[in-house]
């Protein structure tokens, strides 16, 4: 709430944050005609994107599972769980899904509470309620030691700050004199500020994020997942929303914008990767004529194994490897490194 007790605090926007605002409102405005063109490739991309979330956003917070359950614990039917692990995993899709569904939901202490309890409620951890004791936000050293990061709103505060940023921020994105992903950004910086949950507290506000992405007109999140670009500049978010969180707690004393900026740059780059997956999709030939054409002419200018098998969902890891070999022998890419971590550029 904090983000919007001065209109001064998000106004005027600095003019880096305008130049990435234009960018995303470039790629929304090519998103519309590809829903009318393409459906069944939308389609595709979303149920790709849907399950790249689910295993990015859980794995944020430390919550990963076997490869081979990820297409069980997504499906419409998972099944029993077989830790907690699997338990949150599972609740976290079941959760995305109530988000996606055709009737929107308004934003209200109701909507956060249930998607809580949706996230929690296959295991036995508590779920649907804010915390009932004060907690620390704790930063892990690079040694191993801890320190605590800052201390959130209390408990017993924590129903009347959750309450007035839903207000705020409801009225903020109804009057219109912000633009709306500002007003996201400062929203889930204000809720990760707050930290209303035991736990649990960065996967609701991610589900909660891309949700009012796509309320505001900007559907990307539905084709692309932003969970897993966040998950990619994972040393990022933490630094820019750290960067955001100092003087918060004294009064709204802080500079929101790092995180804003941060957050707004991942959703440009979803827009990015949106045309690059069309364009990869829409390319024809053998799957070996498709990861050509897509690392010389749609790739980004340095790219990973992994940036080709999410651009490109249907084609091996060997068959993309055996094709750059052939590339990286006729002088047109080279790379950096080996295995998982090399980097590949177009020369």
């Amino acid at each position: 709430m904090r983000s919007f007790q001065s209109k001064h605090t998000l106004d005027p926007v600095p003019g880096d944050v305008v130049v990435i605002l234009r960018r995303i409102d470039r790629g929304a405005g090519a998103e519309g005609q590809y829903k009318d063109q393409l459906p069944q490739l939308l389609s595709a991309l979303r149920d790709q994107a849907r399950v790249e979330s689910v295993t990015a956003s859980s794995a944020i917070e430390g919550v990963v599972v076997k490869s081979s359950r990820i297409a069980k614990l997504t499906s419409r039917s998972p099944g029993f769980p077989r830790n907690r692990s699997e338990a949150e995993f599972a609740g976290y899709s079941r959760a995305l899904d109530y988000l996606n569904q055709q009737q929107p939901r308004d934003l209200s202490v109701g909507l956060v509470l249930h998607l809580h309890r949706l996230l929690f409620e296959l295991g036995n951890a508590p779920g649907g309620a804010f915390k009932a004791n004060d907690n620390l936000v704790v930063d892990v050293l690079s040694d191993g030691s801890r320190q605590v990061h800052f201390q959130p709103v209390s408990a017993a505060a924590t129903p009347f700050y959750v309450e007035e940023l839903l207000v705020r921020t409801v009225a903020a994105l109804e009057q219109g004199e912000i633009h709306p992903l500002v007003v996201v950004a400062a929203f889930a910086l204000d809720l990760l500020c707050i930290h209303p949950f035991e736990d649990g507290n960065g996967r609701v506000t991610r589900l909660l994020t891309t949700h009012l992405v796509s309320r505001a007109g900007y559907d990307v999140g539905r084709y692309v997942s932003l969970e897993q670009l966040i998950f990619d500049t994972k040393e990022s978010y933490y630094q820019e929303l750290r960067a955001s969180t100092e003087g918060w707690f004294e009064d709204g004393q802080h500079d929101p914008w790092p995180w804003i900026r941060y957050l707004l740059g991942r959703i440009a780059d979803a827009y990015t990767q949106f045309e690059d997956r069309v364009a990869s999709k829409t390319i024809s030939g053998t799957k070996q004529d498709r990861v050509r054409t897509f690392a010389l002419t749609h790739s980004a200018g340095t790219f990973t194994i992994a940036d080709l098998r999410r651009a490109l969902p249907g084609i091996s890891d060997n068959t993309i490897r055996l094709v750059l070999s052939e590339l990286k022998r006729e002088g047109k890419i080279s790379v950096d490194g080996t295995g998982r971590s090399a980097a590949w550029h177009r020369n």
